[in-house]
């Protein structure tokens, strides 16, 4: 019975840990095979270590995911932008309005007014950028270093495997030719000669 050297790592809920094959220490996590032909608990340290399995690397999907993230990036920078030229443009607009309709009394009037508006707009712009800063220095969404999913055992651990699903074989066809009744030899039925 072959099956590929390609093992899927998944876990299981804690209450179904069993030991692990390697170290014998309770596990929740398990390699199996993609036709689910083997499988067996392993502790995730021993996946980190290079004597015993070695990840595969999907460049296609960390390709993509990279693709994912410069995508976001790219609208939350022109999402900030467009928000920025529509400050420039609402400030600019006020500007001139407040030229045209000013009067010699209503500039002082006026003047005080801005004035009190314009600490009003520097306290606000002072916020957005202070939060602006706390989102850059920690993204909303903290993206961790997915561990590798996909391993292949090294070679001497890949036959361990092979040799005890062969056994498992060689045990269940000796069971069954056990309860054939043909299986051992008959008792003789006349006397000897």
């Amino acid at each position: 019975m072959e099956f590929p050297n390609i093992y899927t790592h998944r876990k299981v809920a804690e209450t179904s840990a069993k030991s692990c094959d390697i170290c014998f220490k309770l596990s929740s996590s398990v390699l199996i095979t993609p036709d689910s032909k083997d499988w067996f608990y392993v502790c995730p340290a021993h996946l980190k270590d290079p004597n015993f399995c070695t990840p595969k690397i999907d460049q296609a999907a960390i390709e993509a995911r990279k693709k994912k993230e410069l995508e976001a990036e790219i609208e939350r920078v022109k999402k900030e932008y467009e928000e920025k030229q529509k400050k420039k443009k609402a400030k600019a607009a006020d500007a001139a309005a407040g030229e045209n309709n000013n009067t010699s009394d209503d500039k002082k009037v006026q003047d005080g007014k801005q004035s009190e508006g314009d600490k009003d707009k520097k306290q606000e712009d002072e916020k957005q950028q202070a939060e602006a800063q706390a989102k850059a220095a920690s993204p909303s969404s903290p993206v961790e270093e997915e561990e590798p999913r996909i391993f292949e055992l090294k070679r001497t651990f890949y036959q361990q495997r092979l040799n005890k699903k062969r056994q498992v074989e060689i045990a269940k066809r000796n069971r069954e030719r056990m309860r054939d009744p043909n299986f051992f030899p008959s008792v003789p039925k006349s006397l000897p000669s």
